[in-house]
């Protein structure tokens, strides 16, 4: 994955309208993304720091990871790192 800018991804993040985690719930969501991605790094397929960074804000963000996934698809053009406008 290419370059993804944080700060467009944080802006178009808090303008959406979902139930945001506790602070509670987020812990639990790190330790949950954690897990993933050292699974991830067994089976060698190690996220990008990119990649890292733009998870890490989606938890600071309040995001569930249930809901993580459509978010990347809503923002992102397809093949690219640009979010769609």
């Amino acid at each position: 994955m290419a370059h993804i800018d944080l700060e467009a991804l944080r802006g178009r993040i808090r303008s959406m309208s979902f139930e945001r985690g506790t602070p509670e719930q987020i812990a639990l969501w790190r330790d949950d993304v954690s897990e993933s991605r050292a699974n991830l790094v067994i089976e060698d397929m190690t996220p990008t720091e990119a990649e890292d960074a733009m998870f890490a804000l989606m938890l600071d963000e309040g995001v569930p990871p249930a809901l993580m996934p459509s978010i990347i698809l809503d923002l992102y053009k397809p093949g690219t790192s640009q979010i769609a406008a």
